[in-house]
């Protein structure tokens, strides 16, 4: 299959280049940035450390890309900085930060010494958010709070699986991949929807596992479908089907991909919600694009039907040439890849830049461009 005719070699020097200055001016772990700066992390406040991997990620794949040992140091150094969440009960991100900053550096760097840790949050995930009667995982929230925070799940989780199903290879111990898979075809059943849109949030009685309604936190509403969401999801179930070979998720994953494509603007970066009153004169976000072509990166690795293959390869690289044109940060003074995500449009962030978009359009240059080492950095199961 041949590479879709981009300019790779410019995007990523350019990718490079962001990198690097980035490693020269952050403080903390960047999260959007505002006013030509990056806003970060809130130290004291849990919840905004599912961003903490992406940096680290960024790191590890300039250099697994280069070769070049300060892209190594640095994620080794950014990693030990966020090594204290491997126990933290209070998100229910450790996949979305031990993946990318112990997984992903394992891969990259052949170190196993980095794996304890994210075995750890593994076990600290599944633990406490694992809820076997609605066999869901626990969305926010304290694990031992009210009936509304242990009854709440969310699409982003689909991306939090990677780390279960890995701990479960690692550790011989069968029970994570199972929860992984358990909680899959639950979102399969209350978030996806008939015409392969997602729903944010389903809500469950914790005690007795009944699901009882979909809900949204950065959507528009309950019946719309928020664009990062979908990619969440079509990435999600992708992976879940690499790691369980149960077909239904190969067929959920085409089914969102297909929704995707059918309800894409004319430059395919969709706008924060598929269902905006305002379109087309309200917010994109290319977070969503850069998430939505890697995921469907994933699924052609993984397609059956070598023509539905190449069409999701296509439609990819057409995302990426549109985010690179359009959405780069070129010729401004912005210290980040792409510009015009929405983190969260109902809570007022809009139109920024944001470090999981810039993450997930190098993970897919990565993917396009070399397929040896994407085998190495995403393939193996």
């Amino acid at each position: 299959m041949t590479t879709p005719t981009l300019p790779l070699p410019e995007m990523f020097d350019y990718s490079l280049q962001i990198i690097e200055r980035m490693m020269e001016t952050v403080e903390y772990f960047p999260e959007r940035c505002e006013d030509g700066r990056w806003i970060y992390a809130e130290k004291e406040r849990i919840p905004s450390h599912w961003i903490d991997g992406f940096w680290v990620g960024l790191l590890w794949l300039a250099y697994a890309h280069t070769g070049d040992p300060k892209f190594e140091a640095a994620a080794r150094q950014w990693a030990d900085r966020l090594a204290w969440l491997r126990t933290e009960t209070r998100t229910h991100d450790l996949g979305f930060i031990f993946y990318l900053a112990n997984v992903l550096g394992a891969r990259a760097t052949g170190d196993e010494s980095l794996l304890p840790y994210a075995l750890e949050a593994a076990q600290t995930f599944v633990s406490g958010r694992y809820n076997p009667r609605g066999e869901y995982l626990q969305a926010w929230g304290r694990v031992d709070g009210p009936p509304i925070e242990r009854g709440r799940t969310n699409i982003d989780l689909m991306m939090n699986l990677s780390l279960l199903f890995w701990a479960s290879k690692y550790s011989g111990d069968p029970n994570y991949a199972k929860s992984a898979a358990n909680h899959a075809r639950t979102t399969r059943l209350v978030l996806v929807r008939p015409d392969g849109s997602t729903a944010h949030v389903g809500d469950f009685n914790p005690e007795t596992g009944a699901f009882l309604r979909q809900e949204t936190h950065q959507g528009l509403s309950h019946a719309s479908c928020w664009s990062r969401g979908q990619g969440w999801a079509l990435y999600g179930f992708a992976n879940c089907y690499r790691h369980t070979g149960d077909e239904v998720f190969l067929y959920t994953a085409r089914r969102l991909a297909e929704y995707v494509i059918a309800n894409a603007p004319a430059d395919l970066v969709p706008f924060w919600d598929y269902d905006s009153l305002d379109i087309p004169n309200t917010y994109r976000d290319s977070s969503a694009a850069a998430v939505i072509a890697a995921g469907l990166l994933e699924l052609v690795d993984l397609e059956i039907d070598d023509q539905l293959a190449a069409k999701w390869r296509q439609y990819a690289a057409d995302v990426l040439q549109s985010l690179w044109n359009n959405y780069s940060s070129r010729g401004t003074d912005i210290p980040a890849i792409l510009l015009h995500g929405s983190r969260s449009v109902p809570h007022g962030k809009a139109d920024h830049a944001l470090i999981y978009g810039d993450y997930y359009f190098v993970e897919a240059l990565v993917r396009l461009s070399n397929p040896t080492l994407s085998q190495k950095l995403f393939l193996e199961v």
